[in-house]
């Protein structure tokens, strides 16, 4: 077990504190020291909790007493500014949107977080209304990469992935409309879940529409199911959840994947791939074969809905700047301007038909997974790239969705995915390998998940 605290996962702390080997005060002032020392060059957080040390005095007494508040109390978590936070202001990474105001409300997940007892860092940076796949921002300037400061941890919840990856806390909540749980805990080389939609309660909700999940990343799959055992707590402001599943999603976790028909398909039939990304993918799925499963290589057979999903996801982009006023409209992302304008331009007999294609790519997905239990893929088509760039200098359509092709399409079909670490570049960058579930199936995929990582063990960066 690690001694560097920040490095610790959710589940090693709460086996300490409840053990009384560890105070949740001291791991407070090893995550602040950490924040203070590298926050300035990752750009992870752009408010960070002036009371984090009172709660953890709070959660020490509770710890003494042997009453610990929740399931959650004492470890050190945060919430992308994308998630109201009473008391602190949601900016959602726009110089538009008004610091003073009131903040009277949490969102579903920061109030069930509290009421375990979490201790709540701070906000997390994300791109301008989380509008695309790589974080920087026109409030909150550029996000970077903990294993490569010159790079991009992905987006939009990547000031989420790299706090969690270089030990500024154990548990981030991030949210995610096209990937972006995924993509930055690929390139930041941590686990994510991008739970069945609905799974999550969310208020308000997105912008975006019913593409938009949120979930847990964390630095295992023990700590994903734990604080999904939180986040899933019911919500009656989310009139779209799911009716709540009352069981723990720790239980059965070790159960492994033998037996389970898993289709591997590394480029879904129509996906263009980085040459390490695929070498390092293929090489990955040994493990699932050495560890029981029966493993066919498949492709699921649909075109790709990158149409589909612009369809959705641009005209949510025109809907959302059209709130914005006029006068305010030149302190826009000039990259969100352009996805709205595109949006814009799509009529109702489009937006209908795209629903259409939407509902026969969920079918079609439905029917796969009478054939096969889960379906693994890469989670991007490239390893991490510069910081500050939306895409990479050989993107198709010159847009995030260009690299993103594994992704989206699981936002259409609202199934469960999770992205786990499967290897490094020469270079040293992390690569994401990508387990989807059927709906509602995700029990299944963290089982999945976990019976990877016990073959191949997360690994983090120096900090």
């Amino acid at each position: 077990m690690s001694t560097d605290l920040c490095a610790l996962t959710a589940t090693e702390l709460l086996d300490r504190y409840r053990m009384h080997a560890l105070s949740p005060v001291e791991v407070a002032r090893a995550v602040l020291s950490r924040i203070e020392a590298l926050n300035p060059k990752l750009n992870a957080f752009n408010l960070v909790s002036q009371t984090i040390l009172e709660d953890a005095k709070a959660s020490e007494a509770r710890w003494m007493r042997g009453e610990p508040k929740g399931l959650l109390d004492g470890v050190p978590t945060s919430i992308k500014d994308i998630v109201l936070t009473k008391g602190w202001p949601t900016l959602r990474g726009s110089k538009t949107v008004d610091a003073k105001g009131a903040w009277n409300d949490d969102a579903p997940a920061t109030a069930r977080l509290r009421e375990h007892g979490a201790l709540l860092l701070g906000k997390t940076t994300t791109p301008e209304f989380g509008w695309k796949g790589v974080t920087d921002s026109p409030l909150t300037g550029i996000t970077r990469n903990p294993w490569n400061p010159q790079k991009t941890p992905g987006g939009s919840s990547g000031g989420a992935a790299a706090a969690i990856a270089s030990g500024m806390g154990a548990l981030a909540v991030g949210t995610d409309g096209g990937g972006s749980i995924r993509i930055p805990c690929s390139f930041t080389g941590i686990f994510g879940l991008k739970p069945s939609f609905g799974r999550v309660p969310a208020w308000p909700l997105s912008p975006f529409g019913t593409v938009a999940h949120l979930g847990p990343m964390t630095r295992s799959v023990a700590d994903a199911a734990l604080m999904l055992n939180v986040l899933s707590l019911p919500d009656a402001r989310d009139w779209l959840a799911l009716p709540y599943d009352a069981r723990d999603y720790r239980s059965h976790l070790d159960d492994g994947i033998k037996g389970l028909r898993i289709a591997a398909s590394a480029d879904l039939g129509y996906a263009r791939l980085d040459g390490e990304v695929r070498e390092l993918f293929r090489k990955s799925l040994s493990v699932f074969s050495d560890l029981g499963a029966r493993l066919e290589e498949r492709d699921p057979g649909f075109e790709n809905p990158e149409p589909v999903f612009r369809a959705h996801w641009f005209s949510g982009a025109a809907f959302l700047v059209k709130g914005i006023p006029e006068a305010k409209k030149p302190l826009v992302d000039a990259g969100l301007l352009e996805v709205a304008r595109e949006g814009e331009k799509l009529g109702s007999h489009a937006l209908l038909d795209a629903q259409l294609k939407r509902g026969a790519l969920g079918m079609q997905m439905n029917l796969f997974h009478r054939e096969f239990d889960l379906l693994v893929t890469p989670t991007l088509a490239v390893p991490a790239f510069d910081a500050g760039k939306e895409f990479p200098e050989d993107a198709k359509n010159g847009r995030w969705t260009d690299w993103t092709p594994f992704t989206y399409p699981f936002n259409l079909t609202q199934q469960p995915a999770a992205s786990i670490p499967c290897g490094l570049t020469k270079s040293g960058l992390p690569v994401g390998l990508q387990i989807v579930g059927p709906r509602y199936a995700d029990a299944l995929v963290l089982r999945a998940a976990r019976a990877f990582e016990t073959a191949r063990p997360v690994v983090l960066p120096k900090p």
